[in-house]
């Protein structure tokens, strides 16, 4: 499904570590977060600009990386090794980054760019380029961990009011059963799943047959992040189908998922996965098993959240993708233009060249916690 690509001489490239405050803590099994660490990636070629962005957060909680650690790399290491070269696509710079064991979320920032970059050089839509089926795609609503259930009940009324076609829910220990009991009382047609985000291990079997009962689309990620064999078996126990997220971090891994029966849907978030160039490809070893997808983000600006807009557009992309209003977690967005309803449940990706937005300078310097020019 990649596009097909002219060489680019890579001229300029220069990074930024922002810190981006959030509305009120995002708080999850891992732990809670009150502003988003990222790093952006400015790539030029033929005087054109492309963004890409990765947001691994600020602490190694979700995956091994963190923001400050992939802005090292990718100054010290990965940005150097395309400053300056032809690259044809996006295969060709996964190539040249290869020599680095893993670091999905820092390879990502560079594969992000190049295809920004690469579809404006084109003039075209990055959902186009990609092969997506349409500019609009279905969303869903997404919420924490709250002070209470009933506060929680109140915002899941308020997105189902509004339309969203389907609520995730964050779930932990202490926020649990008793909460999915709630919600699904307070709620019984609305579609909704749970995110455990690797809270617990297969010796909490008998928690996960109990939830069998609610009627979830999925449970998303419950066991270890880097775990396949016990998320087999997991899923052999249940019939609540078993989406992976965390333990998809490659083709590879997405591979041998699909060879074990670990899952029934596949969460793709170009960020954990290695940029839009992996992405595409376990989109389509996913289609060709049988097994939906859907796009999660990272509570990235609006550049990031752009680019799992174009993969969102995908035709294995099966279910309301994570991609939210800038408005949902942000006061006021880095980017501009910012992500914006276009009907209840749906956002529209840009029709301009490229993913259509970019950094504000003047917000892009607010939130800039350091910045490098590759040179």
């Amino acid at each position: 499904m990649a596009a097909k690509g002219e060489r680019m001489h890579i001229e300029s490239i220069e990074l930024y570590r922002v810190a981006m405050p959030l509305v009120y803590p995002f708080t999850t099994a891992y732990g809670s977060d009150d502003s988003i660490e990222s790093v952006l990636v400015r790539m030029t070629s033929g005087g054109v600009v492309g963004w890409g962005e990765s947001s691994p957060m600020r602490h190694p909680h979700y995956s091994p990386e963190w923001a400050a650690g992939i802005f090292l790399l990718l100054r010290d290491v990965l940005a150097p090794r395309l400053l300056g070269e032809e690259i044809a696509s996006g295969a060709e710079l996964q190539a040249r980054l290869g020599a680095t064991k893993g670091n999905p979320f820092a390879k990502a920032a560079l594969d992000t760019a190049w295809w920004d970059l690469h579809a404006r050089l084109r003039g075209e839509p990055l959902w186009q380029v990609l092969g997506g089926g349409g500019a609009t795609v279905t969303v869903g609503a997404d919420f924490g961990v709250m002070e209470s259930l009933d506060a929680l009940l109140v915002v899941i009324g308020q997105a189902v009011s509004a339309g969203y076609e389907r609520v995730k829910l964050k779930f932990r220990p202490g926020w649990d059963i008793a909460m999915v009991e709630a919600v699904r009382a307070a709620f019984p047609e609305t579609v909704f799943h749970i995110d455990c985000n690797s809270g617990y291990r297969l010796a909490d079997l008998p928690l996960f047959k109990q939830l069998d009962r609610y009627g979830l689309a999925m449970i998303e990620q419950p066991l270890m992040h880097d775990d396949l064999l016990d998320h087999a078996a997991l899923q052999r126990e249940i019939d609540t189908p078993i989406c992976l997220d965390e333990s998809i971090t490659s083709p590879d891994k997405a591979r041998k998922a699909i060879a074990l029966g670990a899952c029934r849907w596949v969460n793709i978030k170009p960020g954990r996965v290695g940029g839009i160039t992996p992405a595409l490809a376990i989109h389509d070893l996913c289609a060709e098993a049988g097994i939906p997808c859907w796009v999660g983000g990272m509570l990235e600006s609006a550049v990031g959240a752009s680019h799992c807009l174009a993969l969102a557009t995908l035709p294995n992309i099966k279910y309301p993708s994570d991609v939210f209003p800038s408005s949902r977690f942000y006061k006021e967005d880095l980017a501009v233009p910012e992500i914006v309803l276009s009907g209840p449940s749906r956002i529209t990706a840009s029709s301009a060249p490229g993913i259509g937005t970019e950094p504000h300078p003047e917000r892009l310097a607010a939130c800039a916690v350091e910045r490098a020019v590759i040179q």
